[in-house]
């Protein structure tokens, strides 16, 4: 049976969630926490998709973006994908599948419900136990969008930015 085709609409957010295969480990060490991030700055950029959030855990990933033009987002996560699996398996001397199967996504039309995700992504270390409080897990946009870290990957939301007047109001 064939796949349905994604819904992938410009200029429309998605909440984007990829899996380690069985739930297995992506990320092992700084340095693949990093290496990820750096491609997904190049994947982004080239396929024009705004990324607002983003977090990276131990197995999976969430990120929230906006593509400019249709496919993006597929063309982003095909390239990001197979660069991040080339390099992990060769990292760490092995072979297959790293994620399982495709992402998972979903439209975020509703503007109440984009900020809802980007609580429930950057604050997903939180509720997985991993730290007491989000400021403390560094692979994550929670730094950039509360605290002002700045960052040259995260590109805010039209919505967020109506929070407030100016990005100190915002991060309060």
């Amino acid at each position: 049976m064939a796949r349905l085709p994604r819904i992938d609409l410009p200029n429309i957010p998605q909440h984007i969630i990829q899996r380690g295969n069985n739930r297995q480990a992506c990320f092992y060490h700084e340095k693949d926490f990093k290496a990820y991030l750096n491609w997904l700055k190049y994947y982004s950029l080239k396929e024009d998709v705004a990324i607002h959030a983003w977090v990276l855990m131990t197995n999976h990933v969430h990120l929230l973006c906006t593509p400019k033009k249709p496919k993006a987002v597929s063309f982003m996560m095909q390239g990001l994908g197979r660069r991040y699996v080339q390099y992990f398996n060769y990292s760490h001397q092995r072979t297959g599948t790293l994620w399982e199967g495709r992402y998972k996504s979903c439209l975020v039309q509703n503007s109440n419900y984009l900020l809802e995700v980007y609580r429930y992504i950057e604050l997903n270390p939180v509720r997985a136990g991993m730290v007491d409080n989000p400021t403390d897990y560094p692979w994550s946009s929670y730094q950039i969008n509360a605290l002002g870290k700045v960052s040259s990957l995260v590109s805010y939301h039209d919505q967020y930015l109506t929070l407030a007047q100016s990005d100190t109001e915002r991060q309060v």
